[in-house]
């Protein structure tokens, strides 16, 4: 019975360790993750913070959307 027990706890250890080591295989390195942040700007019309490469520049402000852009910096 103790043998038993024994196998089906070092079946655990090993399956956990599996899990683990795919787990690790998955996750992005953190240099991979320094790559993908943004700078966030904000509108200069309504507020809203978006990222740097969708926002409109225009006259030294960014601005959310087009419109806003034509209604100016409030």
């Amino acid at each position: 019975m103790f043998k038993i027990l024994l196998l089906i706890a070092i079946g655990f250890v090993v399956l956990a360790v599996i899990r683990t080591y795919q787990r690790s295989l998955n996750k992005p390195s953190a240099s991979a993750r320094d790559q993908t942040v943004e700078d966030m700007v904000k509108c200069a019309h309504c507020g809203v913070n978006l990222p740097r490469s969708e926002a409109i520049y225009s006259g030294g402000v960014f601005f959310c959307t087009p419109e806003h852009k034509q209604l100016g910096k409030k």
